[in-house]
């Protein structure tokens, strides 16, 4: 649990140097709204111009129900400050694993040996990467749709990403990058995208399991109705695991509303205070 609350503090550290914020109240084109004018997020998905769903728009990762995290974080009241309470952030997001029991947990001795000794220091600003970006309570992110191609840009870290949807497979020989190749194709009413060409330097999770070149992801995103998408997360990393980890998360739209740029470099004062490691 020590090891867990520092790893804690530093990510908190790293979040309070980030200007997260949306606009407010903006009325969006084509929201369905009740008759008192406000969004009606249980309307029928909206459709895109070839009949698949439209998944554009302003997403967020469901809050945690309380209490959900209190074996993985402890008393983490020190931490909670307006508008940001790391219990409330989902429980994958801290720990990828938070499904097993740590004896039971499908990590291979190595990887456990270097998620006990490796500093990830979250203040040095570099990047969240997926899955985390995709979980995060914290910050929104924000899909573009179109028919070829679908960009997520997320407010954490003003990074973005590409998934391609025009038919072309992953790189055979990436050069290995932070969030990784995505492609992208339609089983049904459900987008699936693979994901791979990740570099060794990112993490899973808060906590900071480790990972290599050889992880893949694939997400499959299924908007329910308007304001409401299931988010299903397989990890693969056979030089880090045993098994593929398969984990559920709930996007809540955010009506009206936008995305706004973060640099975390911005007036950032941690890091000459932080281990040189």
């Amino acid at each position: 649990m020590r090891l867990q609350q520092w790893r804690l503090s530093l990510l908190l550290a790293f979040f309070a140097n980030c200007a997260i914020g949306q606009w407010l109240n903006y009325p969006a084109r084509g929201t369905p709204r009740t008759r008192d004018g406000k969004p009606n997020l249980s309307a029928p998905s909206p459709r895109a111009s070839r009949g698949k769903p439209d998944l554009s728009g302003v997403w967020q990762t469901e809050l945690a129900p309380p209490g959900e995290n209190d074996r993985l974080l402890g008393d983490v009241s020190p931490f909670v400050v307006p508008g940001d309470d790391p219990s409330t952030f989902s429980k994958y997001f801290w720990n990828i694993l938070a499904d097993f029991n740590p004896a039971e947990a499908p990590i291979r001795p190595e990887a456990a040996e270097l998620f006990r000794t490796t500093r990830n220091n979250p203040a040095r600003c570099l990047p969240l990467g997926i899955p985390g970006a995709d979980i995060l309570s914290y910050a929104p992110f924000k899909i573009i749709q179109t028919d070829g191609l679908i960009v997520i840009l997320y407010e954490v870290d003003n990074t973005h990403r590409q998934i391609y949807m025009d038919g072309r497979k992953l790189p055979a020989d990436p050069q290995p990058t932070w969030l990784g190749y995505s492609v992208g194709r339609w089983e049904g009413d459900t987008l699936v995208v693979d994901t791979a060409g990740f570099n060794d330097k990112g993490r899973l999770d808060g906590f900071g399991h480790p990972r290599s070149e050889a992880l893949r992801i694939q997400e499959r995103f299924h908007r329910r109705d308007f304001g409401h998408m299931d988010l299903q997360l397989t990890i693969e990393d056979p030089k880090m695991f045993l098994q593929p980890i398969t984990v559920k998360a709930r996007e809540l739209l955010i009506p009206d509303s936008d995305v706004l740029e973060s640099f975390c470099n911005e007036n950032e004062k941690d890091r000459p205070h932080m281990p040189n490691q």
